[in-house]
């Protein structure tokens, strides 16, 4: 994986978890990982195949969303920002292979105080910090 990819990973796990203990950083970084291997099993899909596709498809990890307050803050975090420093460190873990996956496969997941119309009926496969997480989601 290149320099660039682990960079976009770093700012997707800032974006996303960056209040979340280290155990709920590294579960964000597991569901963009099992995207990308979810996609690659079945030869493309539609959220892409490659680290920087899957975190910047349109309206699924939220901090990518132009309209959204947290895109200021991925593009412009400071490399020298502790919790940054920390979410790199998390992404070239993840990137090399020694990340260990605590959601269980997980490829989706939420914040425990919003319920997306996919989630209902579903029963999460883990629940790390405030996320529930999903490994059943077909879309």
């Amino acid at each position: 994986m290149s320099e660039k990819e682990t960079d976009i990973l770093a700012r997707t796990i800032y974006g996303e978890a960056r209040g979340e203990s280290i155990s709920g950083m590294e579960a964000v970084a597991s569901v963009v990982l099992n995207r990308v291997a979810f996609a690659n099993r079945r030869g493309r899909f539609w959220w892409g195949n490659s680290i920087a596709e899957v975190c910047r498809a349109p309206k699924q990890f939220s901090c990518w969303n132009r309209n959204d307050p947290n895109y200021r803050l991925i593009c412009r975090v400071a490399d020298t920002d502790i919790v940054f420093c920390i979410c790199k460190r998390i992404a070239g873990r993840a990137v090399a292979g020694l990340l260990e996956d605590k959601t269980n496969g997980a490829t989706h997941y939420h914040a425990r105080h919003v319920w997306p119309d996919w989630a209902k009926g579903k029963i999460p496969c883990a629940e790390i910090g405030r996320h529930f997480f999903y490994n059943d989601i077909e879309k």
